[in-house]
């Protein structure tokens, strides 16, 4: 039987609130099947002690909590929530393989831009944006790892570089479902576009590659109709 995939995790950060909805509105615009939508808020995680201080937003480390929220059964999607949605998320199901204990878009590149929104310092590391979609195998025993106090208690680079799985038990997915605005090219058929140096709810990335995407979710967000 084919397991199901519609407990969808976003991470919330209360700064960019509306690209959280944003990308909530695309989800539910282009999926055909029903979606459990759960905000990754830091108000509502009082299970979790964030020790860390070097997240570039608040749903950094809180992404790494998924499989404990999910009582370590089933399968669940983490997005970040800088995204828009553009396909059916029931195609996401055509990845699915128990053999992994996760499957992400193993992207290699070099940024273009040495700051994002805010100022952010943007800097190039291995495996980059790799934890910005996740499909999660709940139950795989090595995720049974991701406790509250683990995930509170192990560095950056450990968690967002897989460090507590071997190479072979991390799956892939195709890089349309985790397509990176201005970093790569403009496509006419991406599944997902993240706008991982700029959400276009920002003044300076409103007019930026695949911007149009986003503006289009937003308007339909606010008014209920496409302009």
């Amino acid at each position: 039987m084919q397991p199901k995939l519609n407990n969808v995790f976003i991470g919330f950060d209360q700064k960019e609130a509306i690209a959280y909805h944003c990308f909530a509105q695309s989800l539910i615009d282009n999926s055909t099947i029903p979606i459990s939508i759960t905000p990754l808020a830091e108000n509502n995680l009082d299970i979790y002690d964030e020790k860390h201080s070097d997240g570039s937003n608040k749903f950094t480390y809180s992404r790494f909590l998924v499989p404990y929220l999910m009582n370590f059964k089933g399968w669940a999607v983490y997005f970040d929530g800088d995204m828009i949605c553009v396909n059916d998320v029931k195609q996401l199901l055509n990845n699915i393989d128990r053999k992994f204990a996760v499957l992400v878009v193993k992207h290699e590149y070099k940024t273009k831009q040495e700051k994002k929104y805010f100022g952010q310092r943007n800097e190039n590391y291995p495996r980059k944006n790799w934890s910005s979609v996740i499909i999660w195998n709940c139950e795989h025993p090595k995720n049974k790892l991701l406790t509250p106090n683990f995930i509170s208690n192990r560095d950056g680079a450990f968690l967002h570089r897989f460090k507590w799985l071997q190479d072979d038990e991390i799956g892939e997915i195709d890089k349309k479902w985790n397509w990176l605005a201005i970093e790569y090219p403009k496509i006419s058929e991406p599944n997902l576009i993240h706008y991982t140096l700029g959400t276009p709810c920002f003044q300076e990335y409103r007019d930026t590659s695949m911007s149009d995407y986003w503006i289009k979710t937003f308007n339909r967000l606010m008014q209920g109709y496409e302009k």
